[in-house]
C-alpha cells in the first residue's frame, strides 16, 4: 500500500506545482498565523489489504514568514520494517513480514524553515510508544522509539491562501527504539535505520 501511495503522492505533487507558484513574499504581512493540516496518506485507509489504520492531525503556527512549528499527533499500524526500501524487491513481501505488528501512537515536534519563495527544510522528531501484536492478535509486548524525518519540500497556496499542499522528499530515521520482542528483531536488524520516503502534507489556515 506504502508504494500505492508513493506514486499517487508523486503524481498529485507533479500535477499541483506545475501552474501554481504559491510564495510568501517579503513584504507580505498579513499571512496566516494558525494551521491544521494531515497528510494524504490517510488514503492508505481505503486499502482492503495491508490497512495501516493510520491517523495523523497536524496542528500549527508561523512563527514569522520564515519559520513555522507545528505539533503532530498519530497512530498507525505496519507488519514489515520499516527500513525496507519502497522499490526494493523485498518491500512488504511474504517473506520480510513480522510475525504480527506493531501499533504506535505518538507526537512530532516539528520544525520548518522557508528559504526562497515556498521551498523549505523541516526537521520532525517523533516519540513514538509501540504495541507489539502476534499473529493472533495478541499483545505480546511494548516498546519505544523515536523516529526523526528530515524533509525538504515546497509550500503551495490554494484558494486565496486559505488551503495548502507541501509536496516533499524526506530521509527518516531511527536513532533509538528499545529492544524488540525477538521475532520482530532478527527481521529488523536486516535492515538499515534510515529510509526515503516522499510526502504530501495539506492543511487549511485561519
Amino acid at each position: 500500500m506504502r508504494r500505492k501511495f508513493t506514486q499517487l503522492s508523486l503524481l498529485l505533487a507533479l500535477a499541483s506545482s506545475l501552474p501554481l507558484k504559491a510564495q510568501y513574499a517579503p513584504q507580505d504581512t498579513t499571512y496566516r498565523k494558525y494551521f491544521i493540516g494531515s497528510t494524504f496518506f490517510l488514503l492508505g485507509n481505503f486499502s482492503e489489504s495491508n490497512n495501516p489504520e493510520f491517523v495523523q492531525l497536524n496542528l500549527g503556527y508561523r512563527l514569522t514568514g520564515k519559520d513555522v512549528v507545528s505539533l503532530e499527533l498519530k497512530t498507525w499500524k505496519y507488519a514489515w520494517p520499516l527500513g525496507i526500501p519502497l522499490y526494493d524487491s523485498s518491500f512488504e513481501t511474504p517473506e520480510e513480514e513480522f510475525p504480527g505488528y506493531v501499533r504506535e501512537y505518538g507526537f512530532a515536534l516539528v520544525y520548518q524553515r522557508f528559504w526562497w519563495k515556498g521551498l523549505y527544510t523541516g526537521v520532525h522528531v517523533m516519540n513514538a510508544w509501540q504495541s507489539f501484536v502476534d499473529e493472533n492478535g495478541q499483545k505480546i509486548d511494548n516498546g519505544f522509539q523515536i523516529f526523526n524525518t528530515y524533509r525538504l519540500g515546497y509550500h503551495i497556496k490554494l484558494f486565496n491562501d486559505r488551503w495548502f499542499i507541501e509536496p516533499s522528499i524526506a530521509i527518516t530515521h531511527r536513532p533509538y527504539h528499545t529492544e524488540m520482542p525477538g521475532s520482530f528483531k532478527q527481521l529488523d536488524d536486516k535492515w538499515s535505520k534510515f529510509n526515503t520516503e516522499p510526502g504530501l502534507h495539506f492543511g487549511f489556515k485561519f
